[in-house]
């Protein structure tokens, strides 16, 4: 199988589970503690953000807690958040950050450019990733967008999962984190 079949084939399987049941103002979420939807540590990879800019996992050794927002750009709920998502990242402490990783964009896709227009509107300007083969597989468990999980600066999973749109809830799980 080649590459870019794979990413179609996983981009075309997150498309069909499609958004969760929330809403972006519902300040009720689903939680897991149990098992998270993706591996516990992320993969080496090296991919574009929706700016043509190149990160690698070195991102996470930036700091203490990285919160990873799953979106895509099809979902009403992962829209809706988007002004929380860019208010919250302008106001975090040095020592966390927010990346997005949008799972229905792939490389030369027109979703990228709906990406930055949703993100342009939002005033969300923080990192956002389009995922190569290496995330696409670390995402493989992920069966709802938004879904929300925390990596440590050596890129483990950490925390609680949070499925579906829920702001108190990052804020609840990233104070945790950083103490």
């Amino acid at each position: 199988m080649t590459r870019k079949f794979f990413a179609a084939l996983m981009v075309a399987a997150v498309l069909m589970t499609g958004c969760g049941d929330e809403s972006a103002d519902s300040n009720e979420s689903v939680t897991n503690e149990q098992a998270s939807p993706v591996a516990a540590k992320v993969p080496a990879f090296s991919a574009k953000t929706v700016d043509g800019e190149t990160v690698t996992q070195e991102i996470f050794a930036e700091k203490k807690i990285t919160m990873v927002n799953i979106w895509g750009t099809f979902c009403p709920p992962c829209i809706g958040e988007m002004p929380e998502l860019g208010e919250m990242a302008r106001s975090l402490p040095d020592d966390a950050q927010i990346i997005g990783l949008v799972c229905d964009a792939t490389d030369g896709s027109p979703e990228i450019q709906k990406a930055r227009e949703i993100l342009s509107k939002a005033d969300a300007d923080f990192v956002n990733i389009i995922p190569n083969a290496e995330l696409l597989k670390f995402m493989e468990g992920v069966e709802v967008v938004p879904t929300t999980i925390f990596v440590n600066s050596r890129g483990e999973v950490v925390g609680k999962t949070i499925l579906g749109a829920d702001i108190k809830g990052y804020h609840a799980q990233l104070e945790q984190l950083l103490k």
